[in-house]
């Protein structure tokens, strides 16, 4: 099967010809089976657009449990060792969803609550307002060795790990695709901006990216842009016409920017002792904290030593708090004249050095 391509047709049938472990990442989308029944109106009385589509309705939650097993299980198939299932849901069928990839033999990494920072209001006054929806991150199994850049989540969250709770809005203003009468094009569009931290978070350049609900095309659009190749299955030929005129409007983004530093762990290890060895931070050296409460001075062989306590980087960052383990390359500062500059960032710019 080609990639770069949305597909029409059912997901399930299409999948099947897709080869054996084949795919690095699917995020799927799939019917919510929300089971509405009566028309919903604001207070002005008028109404309220929901999803009404033939494609969300199952008679019983046994089908609705048999088509999830359907597709999951071609998800199963398909994917790399150590690829990544995204699957987003809400709690008409995120519950059902999850215990089905268990059953399946998939492994469940994380639940990701996207909380909506824009909701649609419950205009009955007869529920708590539905301001989020869950996603789950999963992988092959517990042993496989997946892909997760950890250090750009870092970076997009202002240095700070990220979180599982995302805070982001639903597709609103010029994103909301919309037809000629106004009305939205597709009732579930996904906003692009989950989707980049989803494929950020998950894939490398270069990686393939399935979508077996494509839907109005979103995670096609993002794969492009962020230079993966993507496959995308959709039943309505409405939204595939849709997402194809998306795609030929859409940008890749420049080479230089898409291109992402390795993680720590990817990175050539560096010891604290090859620093005070090659003169980068020489024995005699005063390492401070960040608020400069607490200094150690570097020995000989690469330990610190605190009046009568000596140990690794590590092992003094984590005495002197009374904390089970420490990052010493995140904790201590080297004093340079007038600023502070963090151990990490010494031993950076000596790995760039060094490479080059």
């Amino acid at each position: 099967m080609k990639k770069n391509q949305i597909i029409l047709g059912d997901s399930i049938t299409k999948m099947k010809k897709l080869k054996d472990h084949s795919v690095d990442l699917i995020f799927a989308d799939p019917p919510y089976n929300l089971q509405l029944k009566d028309t919903l109106y604001r207070p002005d009385q008028t109404t309220v657009e929901a999803v009404t589509q033939d494609w969300d309705k199952f008679s019983t939650y046994k089908e609705y449990d048999q088509f999830t097993n359907a597709w999951l299980s071609e998800c199963k198939r398909v994917l790399k060792k150590g690829g990544a299932l995204w699957v987003i849901g809400s709690y008409h069928n995120i519950l059902r969803v999850g215990s089905t990839i268990q059953d399946e033999g998939l492994w469940i990494l994380n639940d990701i609550i996207w909380h909506k920072t824009n909701p649609m209001p419950n205009f009955r006054g007869t529920r708590f307002t539905n301001a989020h929806e869950t996603l789950l991150w999963c992988t092959t199994s517990r042993e496989a060795k997946y892909t997760f850049n950890y250090q750009n989540l870092k970076e997009l969250n202002e240095g700070k790990q990220m979180r599982s709770d995302w805070y982001i809005p639903i597709c609103s203003g010029k994103e909301r695709l919309r037809k000629d009468n106004n009305q939205r094009s597709h009732p579930t569009q996904k906003p692009e901006a989950l989707l980049y931290r989803i494929l950020l978070a998950s894939t490398n350049k270069g990686d393939l990216v399935l979508d077996p609900f494509s839907g109005s095309g979103t995670t096609a659009v993002v794969a492009k842009k962020l230079q993966r190749n993507f496959i995308g299955i959709e039943k309505d030929k409405d939204y595939v016409k849709l997402s194809k005129e998306r795609l030929k409007n859409t940008k890749v983004l420049k080479e230089e920017v898409v291109t992402i530093a390795k993680s720590r762990k990817e990175l050539p290890k560096v010891p604290f002792g090859e620093l005070v060895e090659q003169g980068i931070i020489p024995p005699g050296a005063v390492l401070t904290d960040k608020k400069e409460r607490f200094k150690a001075t570097v020995s000989i062989d690469g330990t610190l030593k605190i009046k009568d306590l000596t140990g690794s980087i590590h092992q003094m960052g984590a005495k002197i708090q009374g904390l089970p383990s420490c990052n010493g390359w995140d904790f201590w500062h080297v004093k340079d004249k007038s600023k502070s500059i963090l151990l990490d960032e010494i031993r950076s710019n000596y790995r760039k050095d060094k490479l080059n």
